[in-house]
């Protein structure tokens, strides 16, 4: 760890969810390159994910690292935080990072992958951020990031996982107001990043290219078609500096704010604004939206979502 030329979190210890592998790996080690303790966190469900793997090679290059393999959901994430001060005697960074979701027609979509979606995303990132926030208070303040995604945006299949990851753009929005007097940032990044060979993306990206230009919200597929022409910038490891420059102090002033990551690019989004009003003394009924709206509320608006003349749509009969 040595080697790096700056160390802007010695002192610091940070906990990072579902870094046993994948992008939350890449945040655990550069947090520990810049002289981090961290908490590597993952239940090891995926593939060869390990957090005890991830805090062995932490160590190997100098830093400090313990493993822990419990949920970072409500039912364990008061254990989870705790792990921190039993390891380092402090937290100062926690990286809401885990995931879990599985695909599916919303029609069809089981109860319980909803549930398990939106125990993890959401309900997950509450519970970890309620459990932090004393300890965090205490100390003077704290850093909290939270992965979501652009699938939050709008993206057909992805419905459970799209409403938990853009729950988790609010989630933000209200921890850093609330937290904010203690000292407590919160911000809430958007990687565009692939978990699985960039081969691999192409290729399933390009079976649902006709389909999901219909059905993912402009930009995630604008930015998808990027990353479809040039895969090399799937690197996991492309999001990975934004998320520990957030932890340190030169983005001390940075509070409630959500950054899409995509390939060499990194954007700040604006909150939601609004694109059209119209107001009338006394409200609104049917006749008067009926007579204002096509001109004044919804001008230009349609429905692009109807995906005519293209072959092999999922039917929603039985």
């Amino acid at each position: 760890m040595s080697s790096e030329p700056s160390r802007r979190l010695d002192g610091k210890v940070a906990l990072v969810t579902g870094s046993g592998g994948g992008i939350g790996k890449q945040y655990a080690l550069l947090l520990a390159r810049h002289g981090a303790r961290v908490v590597v966190n993952d239940i090891g469900l995926r593939a060869g994910a390990s957090a005890e793997a991830v805090a062995k090679e932490i160590r190997a290059a100098g830093g400090e690292a313990v493993a822990s393999t419990q949920s970072a959901t409500w039912d364990g994430a008061e254990e989870l935080v705790a792990t921190a001060g039993d390891a380092y005697g402090q937290l100062d960074i926690l990286i809401n990072n885990a995931t879990f979701t599985r695909l599916g027609d919303l029609w069809d979509y089981p109860e319980e992958d909803w549930d398990s979606t939106l125990a993890v995303n959401l309900k997950g990132y509450f519970a970890m951020i309620r459990y932090a926030a004393p300890r965090l208070a205490a100390q003077g303040g704290g850093v909290i990031v939270n992965v979501s995604s652009a699938s939050g945006l709008g993206h057909a299949s992805h419905t459970a996982y799209g409403t938990a990851k853009e729950g988790v753009i609010g989630l933000t929005r209200s921890v850093a107001r609330e937290l904010g007097h203690f000292g407590i940032r919160c911000n809430a990044v958007r990687p565009m990043a692939a978990g699985q060979s960039a081969g691999e993306f192409v290729k399933r990206a390009a079976r649902w290219s006709a389909l999901v230009k219909g059905t993912m919200s402009p930009r995630i597929y604008a930015l998808q078609q990027q990353l479809l022409h040039t895969p090399e910038r799937l690197s996991t490891d492309k999001a990975a500096p934004l998320v520990a420059w957030l932890c340190t102090d030169a983005a001390g002033n940075v509070n409630g704010q959500t950054f899409e990551l995509h390939g060499d690019t990194v954007t700040r989004l604006s909150e939601p604004e609004p694109v059209r009003s119209m107001s009338h003394e006394g409200g609104w009924d049917l006749d008067l939206l009926d007579r204002w709206a096509p001109e004044n509320l919804v001008d230009g608006l349609q429905n692009r979502f109807l995906l005519e003349g293209i072959e092999g749509l999922p039917s929603i009969t039985r």
